[in-house]
């Protein structure tokens, strides 16, 4: 049953590996909002943890299929109605015999499916592990925050202010946090707040932890992190002259980069990054806007479904 698991775990590691990589490209796209680009990350981490998809004509897998018979593209059905709607489960391994259940080729492939799959349940449940014990320990030293107002806490356990928590977002600033960034700040640490950011960190930690085999598993987190504090700082410039863009740089430098990867800090992702963009930013006219959503929405389309 592990080894069944691994199995299919591996496929969807590679599918999703596919849609990351498409993804980065994407990010190539200078004018793409940040807001969107951040959007179109939850598709390598479907494709991690749903094995089944439906299948298109107009898939990228299907297009694989058709330029190389060299790439190893395949699928199971294992839904098919009399209007050709069908869904089915990737296959990039390509090793098995029989799939429900799997078994080999050859005998081989079937101990090293086994061992494998020890190995990387052992390693997967350390790593998960590490996290909790992480997010306990932050969790802890942040519960001694002196409370200022509202959801707003100070600490001295922070350099950056940071936001925190899951279900009931609290907003933790630093010991002598100057109050010229202070709005800044709110605005930055609130839109991380309202796009429930911290839920989606853990949801990704948990995923590069489950498919800790795949090193691009770990590219995708730390891109994912990064576009989450773009598409922030994109929400606050939304409401900014250029004259406060300038002020909200500067505010940014006045910080050291967070390491915390389950909370979200004001100082986070790569500083220069950001400022390039904040000071570089424009308004989408709403015609741009609508064409980037349809663009994304294909996006979705070609990678979330199978090779037909």
């Amino acid at each position: 049953m592990l080894s069944e698991i691994f199995y299919w775990l591996f496929s969807m590691s590679v599918s999703a590996s596919i849609a990351g990589i498409i993804v980065l490209l994407s990010g190539k796209i200078s004018r793409l909002p940040r807001r969107l680009y951040c959007f179109l990350w939850i598709i390598p981490f479907v494709r991690m943890w749903i094995p089944v998809g439906m299948n298109s004509r107009y898939s990228l897998m299907t297009l694989l299929t058709r330029l190389s018979k060299k790439i190893m593209v395949k699928n199971v059905v294992i839904y098919k109605s009399e209007n050709d709607l069908s869904m089915s489960m990737m296959n990039h391994v390509g090793a098995a015999k029989t799939y429900f259940p799997v078994t080999y080729e050859i005998d081989l492939l079937e101990d090293i499916f086994r061992m494998a799959s020890i190995l990387w349940l052992a390693v997967a449940a350390v790593l998960l592990l590490f996290v909790i014990v992480g997010y306990v320990i932050t969790i802890t030293e942040l519960k001694k925050a002196r409370h200022l107002r509202g959801n707003i806490y100070i600490s001295s356990a922070l350099t950056a202010p940071a936001a925190y928590g899951i279900l009931r977002g609290k907003i933790v600033l630093p010991e002598g946090c100057p109050e010229d960034d202070l709005t800044f700040i709110l605005l930055h640490e609130n839109a991380h707040i309202r796009r429930w950011d911290n839920l989606w960190r853990v949801v990704s930690v948990v995923t590069a932890c489950v498919h800790w085999f795949n090193p691009l598993a770990w590219v995708f987190l730390e891109k994912f992190f990064e576009s989450t504090e773009l598409a922030c700082d994109e929400a606050v410039l939304t409401q900014c002259g250029e004259s406060e863009r300038k002020s909200y740089a500067s505010a940014l430098l006045s910080y050291a980069e967070s390491r915390r990867k389950l909370i979200t800090a004001f100082g986070g992702a790569r500083l220069r990054v950001r400022i390039e963009r904040i000071l570089s930013y424009k308004r989408l006219s709403a015609f741009s806007a609508g064409c980037f959503a349809a663009l994304a929405a294909a996006i979705c389309y070609v990678l979330l479904t199978n090779a037909r």
